[in-house]
């Protein structure tokens, strides 16, 4: 009889928590919005077994199981992008116009954009959708009265792009943009280089890190910045949420589909969720808040979180919380790194640009949440995403 291991119902990693292949495996399948099982061999001894099993004797991590019965060992990102079927490589070299970024931003400018026959490459490191593909549920984006998981905004708005003939790239990062005469070219991860008469950066924003002791050293293991993408290895299991935005607070409500206890921490005598996020935070058992804490520090044993250290601010005193996992959310920072020494910026790392969204280079736009003024939210993302498409088919015109 067959072992059932090696036709899994969805995608098994083997792994540790000291593995930095692992960790990379595990944040592309994150990032690309794969769904899979994780399974640590140094807590499970026949698990240690099976990989020594499919590796001839040696235990070779990360050993990554497929449905189809296909089995990776310490791949690339390239290679997991290849066995999922993702499209890295473009069909031609030269574009009209080349997005870098596939949130609501950056697909809405492709699919207005190409729905006038403009040649449009979108190209896209992490999941399709940005931000909002991994947002619980969108209900305050107009149209949807009642609502719509992030998941299927992002794909239906991906589908939209590539029916009016945009071409996406996955799983491919942009390295550089550098101007060629009248042109700019993008160069990606892979060496790849691609020539447009316009290029809009559409690239968003991440959320910050704490910036703490230990932080760097768990992330990927049991510190992360995704809810929807690592939620689920907290079932039965207690989370500590940093952050009392709104952010902070939906996806800490969202955590509660797992985790026994979810606790979030505020770094302010006051929380700034909306009082509706407050409300419904208020009418759970197994939630509860705290402000006027400073977490500093998460404590490492054995790769694993030990203990976060936490200051009350009022009194100045420590105290050692003991959590399985911890989720940030401090806000944004923009996705900027391509701009910098180039176009301008402002003291934020914002790409600053005129009224027509057109950076300090011609030709270079942006628009969205990497933009100086930008309001960080889906709708004014996708609003501006169409005024950045109309303003460079006007400058396309002029070429």
């Amino acid at each position: 009889m067959s072992d059932p291991r090696l036709t899994p119902e969805i995608i098994t990693l083997y792994g540790t928590g000291w593995c930095p292949d692992c960790k990379r495996s595990k944040q592309f399948f994150g990032e690309q919005r794969v769904q899979y099982n994780y399974v640590d061999i140094d807590q499970d001894a026949d698990s240690m077994a099976f990989v020594e099993m499919v590796n001839k004797g040696f235990r070779s991590i990360p050993t990554i199981v497929f449905p189809d019965g296909g089995i990776l060992v310490e791949p690339s990102n390239a290679q997991l992008a290849e066995k999922l079927g993702m499209n890295t490589r473009a069909k031609r070299t030269f574009y009209d116009a080349i997005i870098i970024g596939s949130g609501p931003t950056g697909l809405t400018a492709a699919l207005y954009l190409a729905r006038e026959g403009v040649e449009t490459l979108v190209i896209e490191k992490a999941g399709l959708g940005g931000q909002a593909g991994i947002t619980q549920t969108l209900d305050n984006f107009p149209g949807f009265d009642e609502g719509i998981p992030g998941a299927e905004f992002a794909a239906r708005l991906t589908r939209q792009a590539q029916k009016f003939g945009a071409e996406i790239l996955q799983a491919q990062d942009v390295t550089d943009i550098n101007q060629d005469g009248q042109y700019l070219c993008v160069r990606t991860a892979d060496g790849s280089e691609y020539g447009a008469k316009a290029v809009l950066l559409a690239t968003g924003a991440h959320y910050r890190r704490l910036g703490i002791p230990g932080e760097d050293d768990l992330v990927g293991a049991n510190v992360h910045f995704c809810a929807t993408c690592d939620g689920a290895f907290y079932k039965g299991k207690k989370v500590l949420v940093v952050g009392g935005g709104n952010s902070g607070f939906e996806e800490g409500l969202f955590l509660t589909r797992f985790a026994s206890q979810v606790d979030i921490v505020e770094f302010l005598p006051q929380v700034k969720a909306s009082k509706i996020l407050q409300d419904k935070v208020a009418e759970k058992e197994n939630m509860s808040v705290t402000v006027n804490h400073a977490v500093k520090e998460m404590r490492v044993k054995k790769n694993q979180l030990d203990a976060v250290i936490v200051e009350d601010r009022a009194t100045g005193d420590q105290k050692e919380w003991h959590y399985d996992g911890v989720f940030v959310f401090i806000g944004f920072s923009p996705n900027s790194d391509l701009a910098k020494g180039k176009a301008d910026l402002d003291q934020w790392g914002s790409v600053v640009t005129d009224k027509t969204l057109m950076t300090s280079i011609p030709g270079l736009f942006a628009a969205g949440d990497v933009r100086a003024g930008s309001t960080k939210q889906a709708a004014s993302a996708a609003g501006e995403g169409a005024t950045a498409a109309l303003m460079i088919r006007q400058y396309l015109s002029g070429k």
